[in-house]
């Protein structure tokens, strides 16, 4: 299991994603039109085989625009996580009653959504990718649009008033501990990512929080953040909503 993709929402899609081509070092992105499922218009965007997703609302009454409001502004939206094989996921959370609230089942991918009142904070997807190097929600071309500053999303914060509790509940559906360092919890995956969870004290109340990216050109990094007027810290940015730590690239 590994953390293949995380989803962030905004109520404007455009300026967002102009900042994380020219934050990331980004040329091309895809927009995926199975979103207009669900009443979106989105940006996929490659970083190495990770990915970054933009969503906006273009309709009323979406779960995304009700996030926007109940958390007061752009923020964190969902995480996927890639599987070998759904049907062994699938019947852990039939055990823990967690609710599916969409799944598909295709001969590229088999993958379902979980409802974030029962995992809590955010939405998680599982999917299983056949074959497992392929990721459909990229596009066609993700492999020839990869960020030129950036190497992968290697992690992601999941803040919430009682880390403790939602660290359980995400294990439980993971089948993965989390080990409490500090004043956090680390659930860390197959593919040496992690998912933090850690208290919420911005006032947003549950949800995703922050990025960690790794990079080997942190520096250039930080020249594309002075560019467009975001503000540098200890190597990270606030964007969308969210945090972004980068982290030095294995070479």
């Amino acid at each position: 299991m590994r953390l293949r993709q995380v989803a962030l929402v905004a109520g404007e899609l455009e300026p967002v994603r102009q900042q994380f081509f020219t934050l990331l070092g980004i040329d091309n992105d895809f927009a995926d039109p199975g979103v207009g499922e669900f009443g979106l218009h989105n940006s996929v965007m490659a970083i190495g085989d990770t990915f970054l997703e933009i969503v906006s609302p273009q309709t009323e009454g979406t779960t995304a625009q009700r996030l926007i409001q109940r958390r007061g502004g752009d923020g964190g939206y969902m995480v996927l996580a890639q599987v070998d094989d759904i049907s062994v996921v699938e019947k852990k959370i039939k055990e823990l009653n967690i609710r599916q609230i969409w799944n598909i089942d295709r001969q590229e991918v088999a993958a379902f959504h979980v409802h974030p009142k029962d995992i809590g904070a955010a939405i998680v997807s599982f999917d299983e990718m056949r074959p497992p190097e392929d990721w459909l929600w990229g596009g066609p071309d993700w492999r020839r649009q990869k960020a030129r500053l950036a190497q992968s999303i290697i992690g992601c914060d999941i803040q919430a008033d009682d880390p403790s509790t939602l660290a359980r509940q995400w294990s439980a559906a993971f089948e993965r501990d989390a080990i409490r360092t500090g004043d956090r919890f680390t659930m860390s995956l197959d593919d040496g990512s992690a998912i933090h969870f850690v208290e919420a004290v911005d006032g947003r109340g549950d949800g995703v929080s922050a990025l960690e990216i790794a990079s080997q050109n942190i520096g250039s990094i930080e020249q594309a953040a002075n560019s467009i007027g975001l503000h540098w810290n200890n190597d990270s940015v606030e964007l969308c909503g969210v945090v972004i730590r980068f982290k030095a690239a294995l070479s």
